[in-house]
């Protein structure tokens, strides 16, 4: 099968011999190798370019592809741990766009068609997190498994990733997911979320953003309820990176965060970096119900073992999600 890329080719010696002798900065800032520029915002399914991770991708064979990625020092939302790491969410949100881009662009799947995320885990390794003096360049390999097709369109897969920056592993990550159809989502969805006038519930009072590692009470996803150890999950719709675009559930990257904060909160560590993060979703938690948040610590093996603290989310009487995040080593 012939290899398919997404790059911009640089101009051409003649355009740029041209340019040289027409400007007055130096002949070598205008011979760039390669321009660099985002993957499409609608692959990735991001209405804001400026959320967009992927700047590339190259087939290598029917399971196997090479991705670009960059991560900015700064960011709105995954800012950065305790000032000085790339935020491991950010990791997590980026090898999540390399699963919608790959079945768009090199699988067939339609616009329009919905993706149900199963599991997640990803390993980052802090040390390759800290944030250096530009942005970071990442190359990402995938392997894709376990693809699942009906007839010859794609139902679902297994894939994972390794992110390197500059030849340094830097995290390695792992998910699963279902491809739906319009006409099945519309089967399987309550049909009040999918009528005109929908809304969800309204937004409550966050708990203090110190206590979950965040500035601003706006990135605050959970609400207290009185009891220990316990949240109501806060779901804001109009936040403008976990709810990038109108939808009828609340996104699986909300409930990560809600799992992030909530760990944070039962360890008391506002610069709580996770190390290893392991995600299964359960169902739609829906944005007219409650959701509540519970967080316990797992037991350690022995004494100065890391931390891992396991987070569930219950909606309905019904298990939503659960996660484990364990801690990166002091």
């Amino acid at each position: 099968m012939t290899a398919s890329t997404f790059q911009v080719e640089g101009p051409s010696i003649a355009q740029t011999t041209v340019q040289a002798a027409q400007s007055p900065f130096p002949a070598a800032t205008l011979l760039p190798s390669r321009l660099t520029m985002t993957v499409p915002r609608e692959l990735v399914h991001r209405a804001a370019v400026a959320e967009v991770m992927l700047t590339g991708w190259q087939r290598l064979d029917d399971t196997r592809f090479t991705l670009s990625a960059q991560w900015p020092r700064g960011h709105s939302f995954f800012t950065p741990v305790n000032g000085t790491h790339h935020d491991p969410l950010i990791a997590a949100e980026t090898i999540r766009q390399a699963g919608s881009l790959l079945s768009h662009a090199e699988f067939g799947v339609p616009f329009g068609h919905q993706f149900l995320m199963e599991k997640l885990a990803l390993t980052v390794h802090p040390d390759a997190l800290r944030i250096g003096h530009a942005p970071a360049a990442l190359d990402i390999d995938v392997v894709c498994t376990k693809v699942r097709r009906r007839g010859h369109r794609l139902t679902g897969m297994c894939y994972e990733t390794t992110v390197r920056r500059e030849g340094r592993l830097t995290a390695s990550g792992r998910i699963s997911f279902t491809v739906i159809t319009p006409a099945v989502y519309r089967r399987l969805r309550p049909p009040r979320v999918l009528e005109a006038g929908f809304s969800p519930l309204p937004l409550t009072a966050p708990v203090a953003p110190e206590t979950v590692g965040r500035f601003s009470p706006t990135d605050v996803v959970l609400s207290p309820t009185g009891e220990p150890d316990r949240w109501l999950l806060r779901a804001d719709t109009r936040h403008p990176i976990l709810f990038d675009h109108q939808v009828d559930h609340v996104p699986g990257m909300a409930l990560l965060e809600a799992a992030r904060q909530a760990a944070t909160a039962k360890l008391g560590r506002p610069a709580f970096l996770p190390q290893v993060l392991d995600c299964e979703f359960e169902k739609y938690v829906e944005l007219d119900m409650p959701c509540l948040i519970d967080a316990v610590r797992l037991p350690q093996a022995a004494p100065g073992d890391t931390e891992t603290i396991l987070v569930t989310g219950l909606q309905d009487d019904q298990p939503a999600f659960r996660a484990t995040l364990t801690a990166a080593s002091d």
